[in-house]
């Protein structure tokens, strides 16, 4: 029996299961962005690596920010590389589209990600587990979540990263219940799923569009769900 929770936050919470760089690239598509999907993969990548080494993401900064600097880290390495030679009032435009799109999406998301988790939070105490900058407390006001977690676990804050499970242990002790007794939910397979069955708790899988087409054992989550509003299932 479910008695706590512990969310991941980037890709369950905020993109409804989709992983972060498909977003994107979908974005990239309806905005007629002239690139092909490996090109994009080529700057999703360097701008994750970028931010991963640098201290460009300050602990002041909201979503909005970092989204800013996000896409401005691919289309940057896009038009370096040559794969994209826009006019300047052409880049400014597509740069604006595609800020005000994701943000608008990801607001819509955590909207209804929000009214789940208003449900839970009367019965069950909760605490997030993220992977993030150091900002994710910033990033939590911004769309009225920080009231709604006991706690939050942050990468760049403990030092420990997914997929290693002590990232996980250090969530079922900030709950202060036996590991059996909490529930993990995320959008990560290899780094939500796998670590938190090996921190000893039940795990649900919020099974979105993923990076690549790998497949997994769907036996081993405990429950797998597409929308958030299941996990209150398990519950009725």
């Amino acid at each position: 029996m479910t008695k706590g929770y512990i969310f991941d936050y980037g890709g369950t919470l905020d993109t409804a299961g989709c992983h972060w760089g498909k977003k994107l690239w979908h974005a990239y598509e309806r905005h007629e962005v002239p690139v092909s999907e490996q090109q994009f993969r080529e700057a999703y990548v360097h701008a994750e690596r970028t931010l991963g080494s640098n201290p460009i993401i300050q602990p002041t900064y909201t979503f909005h920010k970092l989204l800013e600097v996000k896409l401005r880290l691919e289309l940057e390495y896009l038009m370096e590389q040559g794969y994209w030679d826009p006019r300047e009032d052409v880049l400014k435009m597509v740069f604006k589209e595609l800020l005000d799109d994701l943000y608008g999406e990801v607001c819509a998301t955590v909207a209804h990600s929000r009214e789940v988790l208003l449900r839970l939070r009367k019965d069950h105490p909760m605490v997030l587990v993220s992977n993030f900058y150091g900002n994710i407390n910033v990033v939590l006001r911004e769309f009225e979540l920080d009231t709604l977690f006991d706690s939050v676990v942050e990468s760049a804050v403990v030092g420990i990263r997914k997929p290693d499970y002590r990232i996980f242990k250090l969530g079922v002790e900030a709950l202060g219940l036996p590991a059996s007794e909490v529930t993990v939910v995320g959008d990560s397979f290899y780094k939500d799923i796998l670590p938190a069955k090996k921190a000893g708790c039940r795990t649900i899988w919020f099974k979105g569009e993923g990076w690549t087409d790998e497949t997994y054992d769907e036996s081993i989550p405990d429950q797998v769900i597409t929308d958030l509003s299941q996990v209150i299932n398990e519950l009725t």
